[in-house]
Protein backbone atom coordinates (compact mmCIF):
# COMPACT_ATOMS: atom_id res chain seq x y z
CA UNK A 1 0.00 0.00 0.00
CA UNK A 2 1.54 3.31 -1.09
CA UNK A 3 2.42 5.75 1.67
CA UNK A 4 2.54 9.53 1.67
CA UNK A 5 5.13 10.29 4.34
CA UNK A 6 5.00 13.59 6.16
CA UNK A 7 8.19 15.68 6.03
CA UNK A 8 10.72 14.81 8.69
CA UNK A 9 11.45 18.41 9.64
CA UNK A 10 8.75 20.78 10.77
CA UNK A 11 8.31 24.17 9.11
CA UNK A 12 8.79 27.41 11.04
CA UNK A 13 5.56 28.99 9.95
CA UNK A 14 4.66 32.01 12.08
CA UNK A 15 1.55 32.03 14.27
CA UNK A 16 0.13 34.86 12.16
CA UNK A 17 0.61 32.84 8.98
CA UNK A 18 -1.00 29.81 10.62
CA UNK A 19 -3.96 31.89 11.72
CA UNK A 20 -4.35 33.24 8.19
CA UNK A 21 -4.18 29.77 6.65
CA UNK A 22 -6.63 28.32 9.14
CA UNK A 23 -8.99 31.24 8.58
CA UNK A 24 -8.83 30.57 4.85
CA UNK A 25 -9.50 26.89 5.42
CA UNK A 26 -12.49 27.67 7.59
CA UNK A 27 -13.85 30.23 5.14
CA UNK A 28 -13.29 27.76 2.26
CA UNK A 29 -14.32 30.15 -0.47
CA UNK A 30 -14.41 28.12 -3.72
CA UNK A 31 -12.68 29.49 -6.80
CA UNK A 32 -11.18 32.28 -5.01
CA UNK A 33 2.23 14.81 8.44
CA UNK A 34 3.13 11.14 8.67
CA UNK A 35 0.71 12.17 11.36
CA UNK A 36 -2.34 11.06 9.44
CA UNK A 37 -3.50 7.76 8.07
CA UNK A 38 -0.93 7.12 5.34
CA UNK A 39 -1.99 8.17 1.86
CA UNK A 40 -2.59 4.50 1.11
CA UNK A 41 -4.89 4.10 4.09
CA UNK A 42 -6.82 7.25 3.23
CA UNK A 43 -7.16 5.80 -0.26
CA UNK A 44 -8.40 2.43 1.00
CA UNK A 45 -10.97 4.02 3.30
CA UNK A 46 -12.23 6.41 0.63
CA UNK A 47 -12.45 3.79 -2.11
CA UNK A 48 -14.35 1.43 0.17
CA UNK A 49 -16.84 4.15 1.08
CA UNK A 50 -17.74 5.59 -2.34
CA UNK A 51 -19.67 3.91 -5.21
CA UNK A 52 -18.08 6.09 -7.90
CA UNK A 53 -16.72 5.31 -11.34
CA UNK A 54 -12.96 4.64 -11.46
CA UNK A 55 -11.43 7.82 -12.90
CA UNK A 56 -13.45 10.05 -10.58
CA UNK A 57 -12.78 7.82 -7.60
CA UNK A 58 -9.05 7.95 -8.29
CA UNK A 59 -9.17 11.75 -8.49
CA UNK A 60 -10.65 11.74 -5.00
CA UNK A 61 -8.83 8.85 -3.35
CA UNK A 62 -5.39 8.32 -4.91
CA UNK A 63 -2.69 7.93 -2.26
CA UNK A 64 -0.42 10.61 -3.72
CA UNK A 65 -2.57 12.84 -5.90
CA UNK A 66 -6.13 12.45 -4.61
CA UNK A 67 -8.19 15.27 -3.12
CA UNK A 68 -8.64 13.41 0.15
CA UNK A 69 -4.85 13.51 0.65
CA UNK A 70 -4.40 17.18 -0.25
CA UNK A 71 -4.27 18.22 3.43
CA UNK A 72 -1.10 16.17 3.87
CA UNK A 73 0.87 18.55 1.66
CA UNK A 74 2.46 21.86 2.63
CA UNK A 75 1.32 24.17 4.01
CA UNK A 76 -1.74 22.28 5.24
CA UNK A 77 0.14 19.41 6.91
CA UNK A 78 1.35 21.64 9.74
CA UNK A 79 -2.14 22.77 10.85
CA UNK A 80 -3.45 20.58 13.68
CA UNK A 81 -7.21 21.16 13.18
CA UNK A 82 -6.88 19.84 9.62
CA UNK A 83 -5.89 16.47 11.13
CA UNK A 84 -7.87 16.51 14.41
CA UNK A 85 -4.65 16.79 16.42
CA UNK A 86 -4.15 18.25 19.91
CA UNK A 87 -7.59 17.51 21.34
CA UNK A 88 -5.83 15.53 24.05
CA UNK A 89 -7.11 15.09 27.58
CA UNK A 90 -7.04 12.70 30.52
CA UNK A 91 -9.55 13.00 33.35
CA UNK A 92 -8.29 13.64 36.90
CA UNK A 93 -8.93 10.04 37.90
CA UNK A 94 -6.19 9.07 35.43
CA UNK A 95 -3.87 12.09 35.57
CA UNK A 96 -4.33 14.58 38.38
CA UNK A 97 -2.22 17.33 36.81
CA UNK A 98 -2.93 16.89 33.12
CA UNK A 99 -1.66 20.06 31.38
CA UNK A 100 -4.82 20.65 29.34
CA UNK A 101 -8.44 20.95 30.44
CA UNK A 102 -11.40 19.16 28.95
CA UNK A 103 -12.58 22.48 27.57
CA UNK A 104 -9.25 23.14 25.83
CA UNK A 105 -9.32 19.69 24.26
CA UNK A 106 -12.91 20.17 23.14
CA UNK A 107 -12.04 23.53 21.60
CA UNK A 108 -9.44 21.82 19.38
CA UNK A 109 -11.89 19.12 18.33
CA UNK A 110 -14.49 21.77 17.48
CA UNK A 111 -11.88 23.53 15.34
CA UNK A 112 -11.36 20.28 13.46
CA UNK A 113 -15.10 19.83 12.92
CA UNK A 114 -15.40 23.45 11.83
CA UNK A 115 -13.04 22.85 8.90
CA UNK A 116 -15.30 20.06 7.63
CA UNK A 117 -18.46 22.14 8.07
CA UNK A 118 -16.89 24.97 6.06
CA UNK A 119 -15.75 22.59 3.32
CA UNK A 120 -19.21 21.01 3.11
CA UNK A 121 -20.84 24.40 2.63
CA UNK A 122 -18.27 25.31 -0.02
CA UNK A 123 -18.78 22.02 -1.89
CA UNK A 124 -22.53 22.64 -2.07
CA UNK A 125 -21.91 26.08 -3.53
CA UNK A 126 -19.33 24.81 -6.01
CA UNK A 127 -21.72 22.11 -7.26
CA UNK A 128 -23.91 24.84 -8.76
CA UNK A 129 -21.41 25.08 -11.62
CA UNK A 130 -21.82 21.44 -12.67
CA UNK A 131 -25.11 22.01 -14.50
CA UNK A 132 -26.77 24.91 -16.27
CA UNK A 133 -29.98 26.66 -15.20
CA UNK A 134 -32.08 24.07 -17.03
CA UNK A 135 -30.35 21.19 -15.31
CA UNK A 136 -28.15 20.08 -18.20
CA UNK A 137 -24.67 18.82 -17.36
CA UNK A 138 -21.95 21.25 -18.36
CA UNK A 139 -19.36 19.09 -20.12
CA UNK A 140 -16.60 21.69 -19.72
CA UNK A 141 -17.17 21.84 -15.95
CA UNK A 142 -17.35 18.07 -15.33
CA UNK A 143 -14.51 16.85 -17.55
CA UNK A 144 -11.58 15.06 -15.90
CA UNK A 145 -9.48 14.41 -19.00
CA UNK A 146 -6.89 16.76 -17.47
CA UNK A 147 -5.96 16.17 -13.82
CA UNK A 148 -7.38 18.42 -11.14
CA UNK A 149 -4.93 20.53 -9.16
CA UNK A 150 -5.82 20.97 -5.51
CA UNK A 151 -4.90 24.63 -5.26
CA UNK A 152 -8.25 26.15 -4.17
CA UNK A 153 -8.46 27.86 -7.59
CA UNK A 154 -9.88 25.20 -9.92
CA UNK A 155 -11.31 26.27 -13.26
CA UNK A 156 -13.71 23.30 -13.30
CA UNK A 157 -16.66 22.85 -10.96
CA UNK A 158 -16.13 19.10 -10.57
CA UNK A 159 -12.55 19.61 -9.43
CA UNK A 160 -13.71 22.33 -7.03
CA UNK A 161 -16.35 20.07 -5.47
CA UNK A 162 -13.93 17.14 -5.17
CA UNK A 163 -11.34 19.37 -3.52
CA UNK A 164 -13.78 20.78 -0.99
CA UNK A 165 -15.11 17.33 -0.14
CA UNK A 166 -11.65 15.77 0.01
CA UNK A 167 -10.22 18.45 2.25
CA UNK A 168 -13.29 18.18 4.48
CA UNK A 169 -13.19 14.40 4.66
CA UNK A 170 -9.49 14.18 5.46
CA UNK A 171 -9.80 15.39 9.09
CA UNK A 172 -12.88 13.19 9.55
CA UNK A 173 -10.90 10.12 8.52
CA UNK A 174 -8.00 11.28 10.69
CA UNK A 175 -10.33 11.60 13.67
CA UNK A 176 -10.85 7.83 13.70
CA UNK A 177 -7.12 7.20 13.39
CA UNK A 178 -6.03 9.86 15.88
CA UNK A 179 -8.64 9.45 18.61
CA UNK A 180 -9.74 6.78 21.07
CA UNK A 181 -13.33 6.77 19.71
CA UNK A 182 -13.19 3.19 18.37
CA UNK A 183 -10.25 2.03 20.51
CA UNK A 184 -9.83 -0.57 23.16
CA UNK A 185 -7.04 0.30 25.61
CA UNK A 186 -4.05 -2.00 25.93
CA UNK A 187 -3.81 -4.15 29.08
CA UNK A 188 -2.55 -2.28 32.11
CA UNK A 189 -3.37 0.97 33.90
CA UNK A 190 -4.71 3.96 32.00
CA UNK A 191 -2.12 6.73 31.64
CA UNK A 192 -0.74 9.20 29.10
CA UNK A 193 0.99 6.19 27.55
CA UNK A 194 -2.18 4.10 27.51
CA UNK A 195 -5.26 6.35 27.29
CA UNK A 196 -8.69 4.80 27.74
CA UNK A 197 -10.53 3.36 24.78
CA UNK A 198 -14.16 4.29 24.18
CA UNK A 199 -14.89 1.26 22.00
CA UNK A 200 -17.59 3.02 19.99
CA UNK A 201 -18.89 1.35 16.84
CA UNK A 202 -21.39 3.97 15.64
CA UNK A 203 -20.37 7.11 13.74
CA UNK A 204 -19.54 10.03 16.01
CA UNK A 205 -22.69 12.15 16.60
CA UNK A 206 -20.63 15.36 16.65
CA UNK A 207 -19.58 14.73 13.03
CA UNK A 208 -23.09 15.44 11.76
CA UNK A 209 -21.62 17.78 9.17
CA UNK A 210 -24.67 18.23 6.95
CA UNK A 211 -26.94 19.20 9.85
CA UNK A 212 -24.31 21.50 11.30
CA UNK A 213 -23.80 23.19 7.93
CA UNK A 214 -27.37 24.53 8.10
CA UNK A 215 -26.94 25.88 11.64
CA UNK A 216 -25.36 29.01 13.06
CA UNK A 217 -21.85 28.27 14.29
CA UNK A 218 -22.73 29.02 17.91
CA UNK A 219 -25.64 26.58 17.73
CA UNK A 220 -23.85 23.66 16.17
CA UNK A 221 -20.80 24.05 18.41
CA UNK A 222 -23.13 23.93 21.42
CA UNK A 223 -24.72 20.77 20.05
CA UNK A 224 -21.39 19.14 19.24
CA UNK A 225 -19.94 20.00 22.63
CA UNK A 226 -22.85 18.22 24.33
CA UNK A 227 -22.06 15.00 22.41
CA UNK A 228 -18.31 14.85 23.14
CA UNK A 229 -17.58 12.24 25.84
CA UNK A 230 -15.50 13.32 28.82
CA UNK A 231 -12.89 10.63 28.10
CA UNK A 232 -12.50 11.37 24.39
CA UNK A 233 -8.95 12.24 23.40
CA UNK A 234 -6.88 12.64 20.29
CA UNK A 235 -3.08 12.88 20.46
CA UNK A 236 -0.72 15.78 20.99
CA UNK A 237 1.39 16.49 17.91
CA UNK A 238 3.90 19.32 17.45
CA UNK A 239 1.92 21.19 14.83
CA UNK A 240 -0.03 24.42 15.17
CA UNK A 241 -3.26 24.27 17.16
CA UNK A 242 -6.29 26.46 16.52
CA UNK A 243 -4.74 29.36 18.45
CA UNK A 244 -1.51 29.32 16.41
CA UNK A 245 0.51 27.69 19.21
CA UNK A 246 2.95 24.95 18.26
CA UNK A 247 4.15 22.86 21.25
CA UNK A 248 7.86 22.18 21.34
CA UNK A 249 7.10 18.66 22.51
CA UNK A 250 4.29 16.65 24.06
CA UNK A 251 5.84 15.91 27.43
CA UNK A 252 3.17 15.03 29.97
CA UNK A 253 0.45 14.83 27.31
CA UNK A 254 -1.09 11.90 25.42
CA UNK A 255 1.30 11.72 22.47
CA UNK A 256 0.20 11.08 18.94
CA UNK A 257 3.40 9.56 17.59
CA UNK A 258 4.30 6.76 19.96
CA UNK A 259 0.97 6.08 21.67
CA UNK A 260 -2.43 6.96 20.25
CA UNK A 261 -2.28 7.06 16.47
CA UNK A 262 -3.33 4.17 14.28
CA UNK A 263 -1.91 5.60 11.06
CA UNK A 264 -0.51 2.22 10.08
CA UNK A 265 -1.34 -1.33 11.14
CA UNK A 266 2.10 -1.65 12.77
CA UNK A 267 1.61 1.10 15.36
CA UNK A 268 1.47 -0.10 18.96
CA UNK A 269 -2.05 1.19 19.52
CA UNK A 270 -3.14 -0.41 16.23
CA UNK A 271 -2.27 -3.91 17.39
CA UNK A 272 -4.22 -3.75 20.68
CA UNK A 273 -7.51 -5.60 20.07
CA UNK A 274 -7.36 -4.78 16.32
CA UNK A 275 -7.69 -1.05 16.93
CA UNK A 276 -6.41 -0.40 13.40
CA UNK A 277 -9.30 -2.45 12.00
CA UNK A 278 -11.78 -0.64 14.23
CA UNK A 279 -10.46 2.78 13.15
CA UNK A 280 -10.52 1.85 9.47
CA UNK A 281 -14.05 0.46 9.70
CA UNK A 282 -15.22 3.55 11.58
CA UNK A 283 -13.69 5.94 9.05
CA UNK A 284 -15.16 3.99 6.13
CA UNK A 285 -18.67 4.01 7.59
CA UNK A 286 -18.28 7.71 8.35
CA UNK A 287 -17.31 8.67 4.79
CA UNK A 288 -20.24 6.64 3.48
CA UNK A 289 -22.48 8.69 5.77
CA UNK A 290 -20.84 11.94 4.68
CA UNK A 291 -21.33 11.18 0.98
CA UNK A 292 -24.96 10.12 1.50
CA UNK A 293 -25.56 13.36 3.40
CA UNK A 294 -23.94 15.40 0.65
CA UNK A 295 -26.18 13.72 -1.94
CA UNK A 296 -29.22 14.56 0.18
CA UNK A 297 -28.10 18.16 0.52
CA UNK A 298 -27.70 18.58 -3.25
CA UNK A 299 -31.18 17.17 -3.85
CA UNK A 300 -32.61 19.54 -1.24
CA UNK A 301 -30.68 22.64 -2.31
CA UNK A 302 -31.10 22.23 -6.06
CA UNK A 303 -34.54 20.65 -6.70
CA UNK A 304 -35.50 22.58 -9.85
CA UNK A 305 -35.13 20.75 -13.18
CA UNK A 306 -33.59 17.78 -11.34
CA UNK A 307 -30.43 19.86 -10.98
CA UNK A 308 -29.38 18.19 -7.74
CA UNK A 309 -29.84 14.70 -9.14
CA UNK A 310 -27.81 15.60 -12.21
CA UNK A 311 -25.06 17.11 -10.06
CA UNK A 312 -24.78 13.79 -8.23
CA UNK A 313 -24.62 11.98 -11.56
CA UNK A 314 -21.90 14.35 -12.77
CA UNK A 315 -19.86 13.83 -9.61
CA UNK A 316 -19.99 10.04 -9.66
CA UNK A 317 -19.54 9.31 -13.38
CA UNK A 318 -16.39 9.59 -15.47
CA UNK A 319 -18.19 10.86 -18.60
CA UNK A 320 -21.15 12.82 -17.22
CA UNK A 321 -22.10 14.40 -20.53
CA UNK A 322 -22.87 10.90 -21.86
CA UNK A 323 -23.95 9.20 -18.63
CA UNK A 324 -26.33 11.84 -17.28
CA UNK A 325 -29.28 12.38 -19.66
CA UNK A 326 -31.32 15.55 -19.63
CA UNK A 327 -34.12 13.58 -18.01
CA UNK A 328 -32.74 11.23 -15.36
CA UNK A 329 -36.11 9.51 -15.12
CA UNK A 330 -35.61 7.87 -18.52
Amino acid sequence: MADLPRPGSRSRTSSAAVAALLAAALAAVPGGPAHAFTGGNHEAVTRAALPWEPVTLTAMADARSGAVNANDRPPYFDIGPLHCDNADYLAPRYARAYPRTRDEATTELLACIRTSVARFRAAVRAADGLVDAEGRVRADQSDLSAPCTWSETSDRAKCAVLEQLGRGWHPIEDFYSHSNWTDRAAPGPVSVDNPPGLGRTAPAPFLDIRRYSAMEDADWTRDARAHIPADLTTGCYPDFDSTGVKPADCDGRVPHDRVLNKDTAARARSTADDNFGHATAGATAEITRQWNDFEAELLSTYPDHDRGARMICALTHDDPAAACPDDLRK
